[in-house]
């Protein structure tokens, strides 16, 4: 169980154990290899489209490149919410294992896709997969991590994605230029991530916390078949964890405050972050620049911005408060998207913006592993953070198809860009509702 108590005298990474270290590596490994299965979809799928579509379809592309995200992004919603209860039941190390085996495999055969609707079903079960890691990897490092030092280790776990991301982005730089089928070996690499299932099988204990309430739960579920008369806490651990998250009035405020917030979070990112590559290539193409490779420098540097954002979100927190930091990255990013995708027309100053965007509206993702586990109690904790992060997806998966008519109608990026930012305006009002858990002991 994490520490409560640090040594003011040394700097804080000095008061951690080796298996705290080995379990931040862990999860950010897991998500890092998530941000690169999700990228890689992002700046493959218009080729993917162009080699599995019929030349008369070329002009529906971005229409078809919204459906399969949106695809990829409800499976996405379908698998975290799954691999979350199964986390709570089963323990946080066996299903990250279980996830990063099964999206190794499922990114390896989206590869074989032979026509548009092959793509899109194995790219949902890619999603599916994706989805189940990250709560669990997330919910780990929380259990394990001292109060002191929570936000740091969560900011950097969420790191992986935008380095998932960065790799991508370097990747097909160079692969891209492989010919028309060169998207095949970006998905081809996603095998990889499976020798890292085998390495968390012997190298990462399970977290003692969960250990813990998973043997209260046993008890407790004895203890109910006998017929005993169980006290309430006991209650609350046989009851099916996504009951539990709505049965209890406290509980059920946090859960509909943390949806919305999520919703904050997630839509705009789907509906407006996916498209800065394509959006920076197309201006580049009108410069009678090569669009490919501006797409692969617009990514980077988006991603290059977005892993300093998750990193530093998690010491802000710790220094500044969970609540006020999650304040200003909503508002910053509010205020750069129509900066990034309407007034700035230099090549060269649109890199810059986009990774200032990246800074705020993909660094924004860290309040969720930072402030989540603060808000539920172990036995539910991670069905908690799963729902929180990806129940919204299953209105998120619109933003693409949403934003891809918008783009259509209004013949560019810019305005449907800045009509999907409005919705930071929510986030902005719920994140009022939370309590502030800056440096507070993990509810058990």
């Amino acid at each position: 169980m994490a520490d409560t108590v640090a040594d003011a005298s040394q700097p804080w990474y000095r008061s951690l154990n080796a298996t705290q270290w080995k379990t931040l590596f862990a999860s950010n490994l897991g998500w890092m290899f998530d941000g690169y299965e999700t990228f890689a979809l992002i700046l493959t799928v218009g080729v993917a489209l162009r080699s599995l579509l019929d030349p008369s379809l070329y002009p529906q592309i971005p229409a078809y490149a919204g459906t399969v995200i949106a695809i990829t992004l409800l499976g996405w919603g379908v698998g975290g919410l799954i691999g979350g209860i199964l986390a709570d039941y089963i323990g946080r190390r066996r299903m990250m294992i279980y996830a990063i085996l099964a999206y190794s495999l499922m990114t390896g055969l989206s590869a074989l896709a032979w026509d548009w609707m092959s793509f899109a079903a194995l790219r949902f079960l890619v999603g599916v997969a994706i989805g189940s890691e990250w709560s669990t990897g997330a919910s780990m490092t929380a259990e394990v991590w001292p109060n002191h030092a929570r936000g740091k280790g969560a900011g950097l776990m969420q790191c992986g994605l935008g380095i998932g991301f960065f790799l991508a982005s370097l990747v097909w730089l160079f692969v891209g230029a492989m010919g028309p089928d060169a998207w095949r070996i970006m998905f081809l690499l996603g095998i990889l991530p499976a020798f890292v299932a085998l390495w968390i099988r012997v190298g990462v204990p399970e977290s003692a916390m969960w250990e813990a309430t998973d043997q209260q739960r046993r008890a407790a579920l004895d203890r109910q078949k006998s017929g005993a008369v169980l006290a309430e806490h006991e209650h609350k651990l046989t009851r099916f964890t996504v009951v539990e998250l709505f049965a209890d009035p406290a509980l059920r405020k946090v859960t509909v405050v943390v949806f919305l917030m999520s919703l904050t979070t997630t839509l705009p990112w789907w509906g407006i972050s996916t498209w800065v590559p394509p959006y920076i290539a197309s201006v580049a193409a009108k410069a009678g620049l090569t669009a490919q490779q501006w797409a692969s420098y617009a990514a980077m540097a988006y991603n290059a911005g977005a892993i300093l954002g998750y990193g530093s979100f998690g010491f802000l927190a710790d220094a500044l408060g969970r609540k006020p930091v999650v304040i200003v990255f909503f508002a910053m990013s509010l205020v750069l998207t129509p900066v990034l995708f309407l007034w700035t027309h230099d090549l060269t100053l649109l890199l810059v913006v986009a990774a200032i965007n990246g800074y705020f509206t993909l660094g924004q993702y860290s309040w969720m592993p930072v402030w989540l586990p603060e808000l539920f109690p172990t036995r539910i904790r991670a069905t908690g953070m799963a729902f929180t992060f990806n129940a919204p997806r299953f209105i998120a998966f619109l933003g693409p198809l949403v934003a891809g008519t918008l783009i259509a109608s209004f013949g560019g990026f810019g305005y449907a860009a800045t009509i999907v930012s409005l919705i930071y305006i929510l986030g902005l009002v719920a994140v009022w509702f939370l309590p502030e858990t800056n440096g507070r002991p993990l509810p058990t």
